[in-house]
């Protein structure tokens, strides 16, 4: 706009200058007869008025120099105003493209966000009723006390069993204690209630900062005390089942100590504690085949990337004994020390014909010269758990062999039994095991263990024994079996299970060339013939008024296998944030075979067992 307006004012000027001089040279050059009159008549143009027309052009010029320059300096900033605007359209096409880069990206954020908004207003939504069930509950959870959270759990259970053979056991079934035909229990079922099993437990959690703590206590009411009865008040004891502390560190390693479940009982997850894979049986004593343990120990683990794991434990040991036709040439351990905090009760007595009374402890405790060695490999590759294991246990008895050959050169021609050259004898046991689970579709679990080894009979739930003593007073320990299979399937509301499983003892033959006669465990020169003959309740006054059956007379039945198959479910009517209520019901039917013996002919010489027997239970889960 600037350069049009002095372009205008230059040309004005021009204008103006070219008429007054086209103007006087008319003038001059043509002159009129009035003109010349005139002049005649008029003085001539005066210098003075020259000089001023003089000094008006110059003035005229030099406003058009200053117009000229003032033109120079628009065109100047003209040139620079579209130098710049060239430069701004320049930016003004990368702008453009990088815009369009832009809206993309922003297209994109736009539909990344409005994912996000679904996402968090389901979330939203979902957590406003997971706080609305919350807020409707009166208890929290967790108790978070001084930095540890404390969880509080357990159930409470009422349950029955039914036998069609009588045991007088509650909801745990002494496997190694089914009888034999002959018995009068045989001839009996039984019924029992029981809210026995209810568990209470609390789990403390506390984060340091390489490492987390962890305590966890565990209790039920299946234990005795000596006025427990099923009479009246049914006030039975609170049992410890477990008690320990953990210290878990982000390195992988770990260190537990307490009573726990035994290294060697399989776990669902690494060797975690609290994953163990614990049959989902009524039945308190499990099932047969079932390897497994609570007791002290201390544990070492390593955790190598949730892929495997190693861990040993060193865990408290005991020895079980079943002998026959020995001498007491030979000491195992002690009844409880009541004093001791042990059990010193007895379970029954018994008064032979020469009228001498025996009575059988409630507990034996071994005098154990060593803890048990355990130590277990575990794998997850991706497909299945996998488990082998490894028990090593010592063994320890006191030899008296003057006891029974007292009379020999070698203890000095004694006239009477003694404790001369007595010795202490070990022997080392212990065995291998696997176990492995899979799962199919979600839902099917299926899983094989195996066990085997000497001296192991108690770590199944069948009961049967570690050792037996040779005729020299010497231990020999039984070579044993377990063996279990488990088929499981879980729904939202319904859980099944199968299991069937097996537990063998292997005979142990020892002859005493002073007694004359074959001793140990499961010598088919041993009795059986009166497995199968009814005897009448112990009288007198060890009779009990009735409520100690006879013994049977003749037989040994000492057992080769235990076989149960198990079926049972479980179903949930409620589980969310006010607990779980579910029923269950199983059925197990159990087979004891014993070893062959010398029989009454037309009678069995290896008689066996069987009991059948139905569970029901209705819990309450804590939250």
């Amino acid at each position: 706009m600037k350069c049009i307006k002095y372009s205008s004012l230059i040309v004005l000027a021009l204008a103006i200058l070219t008429a007054n001089v086209w103007s006087q040279t008319d003038t001059a050059a043509k002159p009129t007869k009035k003109k010349r009159a005139a002049e005649a008549a008029e003085p001539a143009v005066t210098a003075a008025e020259v000089q001023a027309l003089r000094d008006a052009i110059a003035a005229q010029q030099r406003q058009i120099q200053q117009l000229s320059q003032q033109l120079q300096e628009s065109r100047q900033e003209w040139q620079q105003a579209q130098s710049a605007a060239s430069n701004a359209s320049t930016k003004a096409d990368a702008a453009q493209a990088t815009a369009a880069d832009q809206q993309q990206t922003v297209v994109a954020l736009k539909s990344d966000v409005a994912d996000l908004k679904t996402n968090v207003t389901n979330t939203a939504l979902t957590l406003q009723e997971t706080q609305k069930s919350i807020s409707a509950t009166e208890s929290p959870l967790a108790i978070h006390y001084k930095g540890i959270t404390i969880t509080p759990g357990g159930f409470l259970a009422a349950e029955t069993v039914r036998r069609s053979r009588a045991l007088a056991a509650d909801v745990n079934t002494p496997f190694n204690s089914i009888t034999m035909p002959g018995a009068s229990q045989s001839t009996m079922s039984e019924f029992f209630g029981s809210g026995r099993q209810s568990r209470i437990s609390m789990l403390a959690e506390g984060k340091l900062k390489t490492a987390t703590l962890t305590g966890y206590y565990e209790a039920d009411f299946l234990s005795a005390a000596i006025t427990s009865n099923n009479n009246q008040s049914n006030s039975y004891s609170l049992r410890q089942r477990q008690a320990w502390g953990q210290a878990a560190f982000d390195s992988g390693w770990s260190f537990t100590g307490g009573q726990m479940w035994s290294l060697l009982t399989e776990t669902r997850h690494g060797v975690d504690n609290r994953t163990e894979a614990i049959p989902l049986t009524i039945d308190a004593q499990y099932q047969v085949g079932f390897s497994w343990a609570r007791q002290y120990g201390i544990r070492l683990a390593k955790n190598f990337g949730n892929k495997a794991w190693f861990a040993v434990s060193m865990e408290n040991s005991q020895a079980t004994l079943t002998a026959h036709g020995n001498a007491a040439n030979f000491l195992l351990g002690s009844s409880g020390a009541g004093s001791g905090l042990y059990n010193s009760g007895v379970t029954a007595c018994s008064t032979s014909s020469s009228g001498v009374t025996t009575c059988t402890p409630a507990a034996s405790y071994s005098f154990n010269p060593s803890p048990d060695v355990i130590a277990k490999v575990a794998f997850e590759p991706g497909f299945g758990h996998y488990e082998v294991f490894g028990v090593y246990s010592r063994f320890r008895d006191r030899v008296f062999p003057c006891e029974e050959n007292f009379a020999s050169t070698a203890c000095g021609s004694l006239s009477a039994p003694s404790a001369a050259l007595a010795f202490n004898s070990s022997k080392d046991g212990g065995g291998f095991g696997a176990n492995a689970r899979w799962t199919f579709a979600k839902h099917l679990d299926f899983g094989l263990h195996g066990f085997g080894g000497s001296g192991i009979g108690r770590y199944g739930s069948g009961g049967l024994a570690d050792t037996t003593v040779n005729g020299d007073g010497t231990l020999h320990l039984l070579r044993g079996l377990q063996g279990m299979a488990s088929l499981e399937w879980h729904g939202p509301k319904l859980d099944i299970y199968l299991y069937p499983g097996a537990e063998y003892a292997a005979r142990s033959i020892s002859y005493d060339p002073i007694a004359g006669q074959d001793v140990g465990y499961g010598s088919p020169t041993f009795s059986n013939s009166g497995c199968e003959t009814e005897t009448v309740p112990l009288s007198g006054s060890s009779n009990g008024n009735g409520f100690i059956p006879g013994s049977l007379s003749h037989c040994t039945a000492d057992t080769r296998v235990l076989v149960e198959g198990t079926a049972g479910f479980w179903y949930r009517f409620y589980q969310g944030p006010k607990g779980r209520f579910q029923f269950g019901a199983q059925y197990s039917y159990v087979t004891r075979n014993t070893w062959s013996g010398v029989s009454t002919p037309g009678l069995s010489n290896e008689p066996h067992g069987i009991d059948g027997m139905v569970f029901t239970s209705f819990r309450y889960y804590l939250p």
